[in-house]
């Protein structure tokens, strides 16, 4: 069965809360996105491989484990991926950083592409998709499209939010790419949006409608 990790961690769990609350203002809005996403780093990286490694501390010498292999790669679907991605750097400061422009077409609820930087050998890295919400997952698919097309084979997405339909939808097209989420909400309207939800993350996020 494809891989799917709701994170239940107390602090996830409070901070979601209070992100789905209507009236929450933006700069706090914008600091619980950076905060969670800090959380969900931890859990989405608990596996990493590790290498013993020789260093010295102020005692005597020893063997010491440090991750092994390149460094990962973070990628935000813009725009509102971008949101996660200083807290993730926060705990993981010598990834690199991808980006992905994608915006979602108001009538066909499509993906449509405006922007691809990766960097050149992104494709022997860890790769880790950034978007808050899994909705429709067109433009998580979309993504991780493009990401195989540069030849990416380990692949992981995390997102604040999930709908079924979305789940449903992206593991029908990657069931190999494992998703981490905080919640899996109850089902989309007719525009597309997950209910009960916590609105546009993006709007939210940078105070837009």
């Amino acid at each position: 069965m494809p891989e799917l990790h709701v994170v239940k961690h107390p602090l996830v769990q409070h901070k979601l809360t209070l992100m789905r609350e209507r009236d929450r203002p933006v700069h706090e809005f914008r600091q619980l996105v950076n905060e969670i996403g800090m959380l969900l780093a931890y859990e989405v990286t608990r596996d990493l491989a590790l290498e013993d490694v020789p260093i010295e501390t102020p005692l005597a010498p020893m063997l010491a484990p440090k991750l092994a292999g390149k460094k990962l790669v973070f990628a935000p679907i813009l725009r509102a991926g971008v949101g996660f991605v200083d807290g993730m750097l926060a705990l993981v400061p010598a990834a690199r950083v991808a980006h992905i422009g994608l915006y979602r077409d108001p009538q066909s609820l499509q993906a449509v592409e405006y922007y691809f930087k990766a960097p050149p050998d992104v494709a022997e890295r860890l790769v880790i998709v950034l978007d808050p919400m899994l909705a429709t997952a067109n433009s998580a698919v979309a993504a991780v499209d493009r990401l195989k097309e540069r030849g990416c084979r380990d692949i992981r997405m995390v997102c604040l939010l999930a709908a079924p339909e979305g789940v449903a939808h992206f593991h029908g097209t990657h069931p190999e790419v494992p998703i981490w989420t905080a919640a899996i909400d109850t089902r989309l309207d007719e525009h597309g949006y997950i209910l009960p939800g916590l609105g546009d993350a993006g709007d939210r996020m940078f105070g837009t409608r």
